[in-house]
């Protein structure tokens, strides 16, 4: 099998988990959860894929993600397509999954689906700007935790947590402003079904977790100067997974 569909097949599971953890948890069980809960089992996901799917892909499971790796040249362009893909694909199959799942129950009712939005549709009714400022900038933040984590100066074995950790404590932030994106893929796996106006709002969820990445991916360039292109070595998990 070409070693492109073998890491894209990883992006797009990898993905199918992250989407099935953290939008399956807030839809199927956010009542029992609550926020607390909702971001926990975001950053459990990822940190779970990363762990199998680190070694293979990358992990990346996040379109941003590929983009700001690309930025930090730490990605080559040409890979940049099929990894979209896989994971827009694995996070719309996840989205499909968990309809499925939610509505074999009587008195479902969708709601929002754990859709992203903004003005009436926040979940705490902000705005377009504080939503802009909350998805660029945390964005551009679990970059460097990405970026830093999977350094080959950073110690062998730990970036998962690391980058889980990250996730839940953007989940913690964002989530009444945004119901935190941070992820196109995210945005796009749950808005279809949601309808109306979360996917008018869509392509928000796609400009500003990609403005914050690039941003993200950029700076840690300029912070970390003897940072070398790794445009043969796409797997930005590779290094700490292989210690």
């Amino acid at each position: 099998m070409p070693n492109i569909i073998r890491r894209m097949g990883a992006e797009f599971l990898g993905t199918f988990w992250l989407i099935m953890g953290g939008c399956g948890s807030a839809i199927l069980a956010g009542d029992q959860i609550g926020k607390v809960g909702i971001s926990l089992a975001s950053g459990f996901a990822v940190l779970t894929m990363i762990y199998a799917f680190g070694h293979i892909s990358g992990a990346h499971l996040n379109p941003a993600v590929s983009l700001g790796l690309w930025a930090g040249k730490r990605f080559p362009a040409r890979d940049l397509l099929p990894y979209i893909v896989a994971q827009v694909l694995g996070g719309l199959l996840a989205g499909g999954f968990i309809y499925l799942i939610a509505t074999g129950k009587a008195d479902f009712n969708i709601g929002n689906f754990s859709a992203n939005g903004v003005g009436s549709y926040s979940p705490g009714k902000y705005r377009v700007l504080p939503g802009l400022l909350c998805e660029v900038v945390l964005t551009g933040m679990f970059l460097l935790v990405v970026m830093g984590a999977t350094d080959k100066k950073a110690p062998a074995g730990f970036a998962p947590i690391a980058i889980g950790l990250a996730l839940t404590l953007s989940n913690l932030v964002c989530m009444p402003v945004t119901n935190t994106s941070l992820n196109p893929a995210r945005s796009t796996a749950v808005a279809f079904f949601a309808g109306g106006a979360y996917v008018r709002q869509l392509w928000m969820f796609w400009v500003f977790p990609i403005i914050g990445a690039l941003g993200g991916g950029f700076i840690y360039r300029l912070l970390s100067p003897e940072e070398q292109e790794q445009h043969t070595k796409p797997q930005a998990f590779q290094q700490t997974m292989s210690g």
